[in-house]
């Protein structure tokens, strides 16, 4: 073989290996990541509540989109504070997952010492849902709307007894925000979430409920409770006969919870940006929405960095108000 001939092969050679290291690194990068065993999304709430719904609505989109199987994983207890210290403390590689809400990120800092920091300890996968707490009461409670309502609380100051979800809940602040606009004082019944506090209204052990909505649609639909109003800034479509408690004689009051998806700190983007892609997907389903809309939660996808500016937004709106209010846990 001659120089010129030796030369043109050792190139084409080099060009060839060339190529396929090329290829092999453009696979790589385009490559998405895959879990490689069950994914564990927790839920801080006992089943019959509003997050383990919409958890396990998503669940199965979720478990065929990404191959492997979702398994919800419920750890109730502190309002879902035991739930998230959970995940910021779980292994960041995409197979631990779970639910943060306003209680968890917004209104248990701001009333307590918590044992993770609500922007450095999560990495934001999206925000999910965005829902209304309402207003019931057991039937044999004569208030009949928010006005009645009022009026019986302000007939036993400190005695009518209302549910929440927890000390620092969505419920629990939508209940202080209500006494502070309307004049009125009642009493806090928290619970260890939304199952075991319809459970004990509907029994009459407990008069009112200040709940997630998605919980007490069954419920109102049935008879069981009445509902008195929402605490939206408009109607739910799954209740639309139930006035919001603006239109109901406090105008301007507005409080609306939400629940977005959280992965531990220091998890690889690749693996948000695929969380976060099958997470948008499943809620952009018209099948879920449905199922979501049937309980009153309007689906709200979103990016990561977007969820990450709603939560300190959400900071900006609600930690005066909790401050003024003095709640403690």
């Amino acid at each position: 073989m001659n120089h010129l001939s030796l030369k043109s092969l050792t190139c084409r050679t080099l060009c060839a290996a060339g190529i396929v290291s090329l290829t092999l690194a453009t696979a790589a990068w385009s490559a998405e990541w895959e879990p490689t065993k069950p994914v564990r999304m927790i839920v801080g709430f006992p089943p019959g509540g509003a997050t383990d719904l919409v958890a396990r609505i998503l669940q199965p989109k979720l478990s065929a989109t990404l191959g492997k199987q979702i398994v919800v994983d419920n750890r109730p207890g502190a309002n879902g504070v035991i739930s998230v210290d959970i995940i910021s403390r779980s292994e960041p590689d995409g197979h631990t997952v779970g639910f943060g809400h306003i209680g968890t990120l917004v209104i248990s800092p701001a009333i307590q010492k918590v044992p993770y920091d609500p922007h450095k300890s999560f990495a934001p996968v999206g925000m999910m849902v965005s829902l209304q707490n309402i207003i019931i009461v057991h039937p044999s409670v004569a208030a009949q709307n928010l006005k009645e309502f009022i009026a019986l609380a302000k007939s036993k100051p400190g005695q009518l007894n209302y549910a929440s979800s927890g000390i620092g809940s969505p419920g629990h602040l939508a209940a202080v925000l209500l006494e502070s606009m309307a004049g009125i004082q009642m009493s806090h019944v928290p619970y260890k979430g939304g199952g075991p506090a319809i459970t004990d209204l509907i029994a009459g052990h407990v008069p009112s409920f200040f709940a997630v909505i998605s919980t007490a649609v069954p419920h109102v639909q049935s008879g069981k409770a009445r509902g008195i109003a929402v605490t939206g800034v408009k109607r739910a479509e799954a209740l639309p006969q139930v006035p919001t408690v603006a239109e109901s004689g406090v105008p301007g009051y507005a409080a609306t919870n939400w629940y977005g998806l959280l992965a531990p700190a220091r998890t690889p983007a690749a693996i948000i940006n695929r969380l976060n892609k099958e997470l948008v997907a499943a809620l952009k389903s018209p099948d879920v929405i449905r199922q979501l809309k049937d309980r009153g939660i309007d689906a709200a996808p979103g990016s990561p960095a977007e969820f990450a500016k709603f939560i300190r937004e959400e900071e900006k709106k609600w930690v005066p108000i909790i401050k003024r209010s003095n709640i403690k846990e």
